[in-house]
């Protein structure tokens, strides 16, 4: 790949924890500078969230921080806000996950910013925005947004999703909404602030369960790993293991059926049809869960695949990190720390003209760049006896 689609932009990484990292995660690996601002002698709390660690660094911190740039800033003494508002007059776009109210206090806030730099885009994520000061984590957001509600066994306690959904999507909707605010600076030559809550992020993703509340006045029942209006549609029990079979239109309930060797089951009257498959549901759980049951899993699937049906097994990390499409298609990415040795992580989404992203730099040490961003900007840090003195 020739020049990274975000060459030449930077972006100030006030973030710590995981959805404003994993936005600018998202943002280094398209190829914009990430100088990531830590806390002096602290840094980024997830540094320390294990085990497990590699050396005396946490995976966790590791496994979003690459490509990015570590500044140590004392944001409460002079020179580090100094140093903060320098490095800010040279970036493209700013982002915080502070407690609302923070960057106020510490005159880094975006309309003292926006009003130093117009062409500013910043964006704070929070847990419920702007304007409440509840502190919003992953599994707490999960809760208040209604995910939790609609995850779990129809007969058992709510759960939470295996993947922290609510940082995750409020990193992603940041980073999209960051690039809108760039496209539009460019075109007006004006900045943008952009107020993402978490909360927000995961009520959006509600999609067809909202639609399905708004229509009917009646919230979403819990359906396992079963579709609320699909069926069949989830998982299914095989002699050997567990599958997961997807059928999104009656085309493909009767190529499964045919496939399957059960062609009484298509034609019967209760599952003609999706509405009809979705009203007697139980019962058609039991008739095609029987059938599955004294089938492999690759016997299973390799019907499933002749009769056009998305289908697959279900994997633990270690298959699908050595699955060999995986790995084709870039998901494993390779590097050398020069403290901590050989890191692997999982690779980006996109692939832009065939490449995807690549490790250019390994997750820093705390203040790797300190000293050159310093530099850049033209300040020298102070000398203990410098600050004894002040």
């Amino acid at each position: 790949m020739g020049d990274l689609p975000l060459t030449g932009f930077r972006i100030v990484d006030f973030t710590q924890a995981l959805s404003g990292p994993y936005c600018t995660l998202q943002l280094a690996d398209l190829g914009a500078d990430v100088v990531k601002v830590e806390r002096a002698g602290a840094g980024d709390d997830t540094r320390r969230w294990g085990p497990p660690f590699v050396g005396d660094t946490a995976a966790y911190f590791l496994s979003v921080n690459r490509n990015k740039r570590s500044v140590e800033l004392d944001l409460k003494s002079d020179f580090g806000r100094e140093a903060a508002i320098k490095l800010i007059g040279t970036a493209d776009a700013v982002i915080e996950n502070w407690r609302p109210g923070t960057a106020d206090r510490l005159g880094l806030g975006h309309r003292q910013m926006r009003e130093l730099f117009p062409r500013l885009v910043y964006c704070s994520i929070s847990g419920f925005g702007a304007n409440s000061t509840r502190p919003g984590y992953d599994q707490v957001v999960q809760g208040t947004s209604g995910w939790m509600s609609l995850t779990g066994s129809a007969d058992g306690e709510p759960f939470k999703t295996g993947v922290p959904i609510a940082d995750v999507a409020s990193g992603m909707f940041a980073a999209q909404a960051i690039l809108a605010a760039l496209v539009r600076r460019d075109r007006t030559d004006e900045g943008a602030y952009i107020d993402l809550a978490m909360q927000d992020a995961l009520v959006s993703m509600l999609t067809y369960h909202a639609g399905s509340y708004f229509a009917t006045g009646r919230p979403t029942a819990r359906n396992g790993n079963h579709h609320a209006t699909l069926a069949p549609y989830g998982t299914f029990a095989t002699a050997d293991g567990q599958v997961n079979i997807a059928v999104g239109n009656d085309n493909q309930w009767h190529r499964l059926c045919t496939a399957l060797n059960l062609p009484g089951l298509a034609d019967d009257p209760r599952f003609l049809d999706n509405k009809a498959r979705v009203e007697h549901r139980q019962e058609l759980h039991t008739v095609l869960g029987a059938a599955l049951k004294s089938e492999t899993t690759e016997t299973v699937l390799a019907s499933a695949d002749r009769a056009g049906v998305p289908a697959g097994a279900i994997r633990d990390l270690a298959e699908v990190f050595t699955d060999p499409a995986t790995v084709d298609r870039g998901m494993v990415l390779e590097a050398h720390h020069p403290r901590l040795g050989t890191m692997r992580a999982p690779g980006a989404a996109w692939h832009i003209d065939g490449d995807s992203a690549t490790v250019r730099m390994p997750p820093p040490d705390l203040g790797e760049h300190t000293a050159d961003i310093l530099t850049e900007l033209g300040l020298h840090e102070p000398s203990a006896d410098t600050v004894a003195l002040a």
